[in-house]
């Protein structure tokens, strides 16, 4: 009967101590961080990540992944519902990538925002707060990688298209005139040697030029002054220009006021006689016999002697 007892006793005991155990476990599990939930929807591939990824917001953790799902109202887009502390500053602009740990290659959510909508976040009632997703580092990788490939495939067509008979054969041309005119560069020093020879005395003899030049110029500078002091000299009051042009202006008033007055008078003196001439040759031409007998006496007029008024 007292084994029984002491039985009972440390059953219960036992049960008690399970109990109490319990009670202190999930006071010591028990978490008092508020959390705010969030979802991100992407097509993009989320390789190695699990529920229970950690989720960092520039580098710190702030929370975790706790469910991967299908979008059941588009198909193709993945759901990640995301737990993160409150505390936490998730603006519009906030963006999340997918970075990965070490060698392991286990994947976490990196949080990160450019700053450039400051404001809240905005809460939907049906879809909640969504943010979205971008490429990661080694989405971008695969991308330009697939663009690289596909750009170093199409070098290999453009050179095997390079490479074909005829532009071998063109290529080959193409050395073999390289080599030509390597030789032709070698054997070009020994053809520039007179060249280089004579040079020396070709500077010398262009300085000489240079100054020759330099004492022409220096004479065509004198000369120029003598020229513009002639020229000065010429046209200053009293000089030779002005005596030539007022001995002109002489001559043209002398020939003006003297000569042409005489001349004037010979013409007219001219013109007389020559009446006269032609007055005697109109006589000759109708009485000939005036050469041998004379000139017939001219009538006298009215009021002379002789005058016959009958006649």
């Amino acid at each position: 009967m007292e084994s029984k007892s002491h039985a009972i006793i440390a059953g219960i005991f036992t049960l008690i101590l399970l109990g109490l155990t319990t009670v202190f476990a999930l006071w010591l599990g028990k978490d008092e961080i508020i959390r705010t939930s969030y979802t991100i929807a992407t097509t993009l591939k989320v390789s190695g990540l699990n529920a229970q990824a950690a989720v960092r917001y520039k580098g710190i953790k702030v929370g975790k992944v706790t469910d991967i799902d299908f979008d059941p109202q588009k198909p193709g887009q993945l759901l990640l519902s995301l737990d993160i502390v409150s505390a936490t500053p998730i603006t519009q602009s906030t963006f999340a990538t997918l970075g990965y740990q070490g060698v392991t290659g286990i994947a976490y959510i990196e949080l990160d925002d450019d700053g450039s909508k400051p404001a809240e976040i905005v809460r939907d009632k049906i879809l909640g707060a969504r943010i979205p997703l971008r490429p990661g580092l080694l989405q971008e990788i695969e991308t330009r990688g697939m663009v690289i490939l596909g750009q170093t495939e199409e070098l290999g067509h453009r050179l095997n298209a390079l490479l074909d008979q005829n532009n071998r054969q063109s290529l080959a041309n193409t050395v073999a005139q390289i080599g030509r005119t390597a030789k032709a560069w070698e054997e070009l020093p020994a053809k520039l040697d007179p060249v280089l020879s004579a040079l020396p005395n070709t500077i010398k003899q262009a300085h000489e030029g240079f100054a020759a030049f330099t004492q022409f110029s220096d004479n065509a500078k004198t000369t120029s002054n003598n020229l513009n002091r002639l020229i000065t000299d010429l046209q200053a009051d009293g000089g030779a220009m002005n005596k030539l042009v007022q001995s002109v202006e002489q001559v043209g008033n002398t020939l003006q006021y003297e000569t042409l007055p005489q001349l004037n008078g010979i013409a007219a003196e001219a013109k007389t006689t020559l009446r006269n001439i032609n007055r005697t040759a109109d006589n000759f031409n109708e009485r000939p016999q005036s050469l041998l007998f004379g000139t017939k006496p001219i009538a006298p007029g009215p009021g002379e002697a002789g005058f016959n008024k009958a006649k």
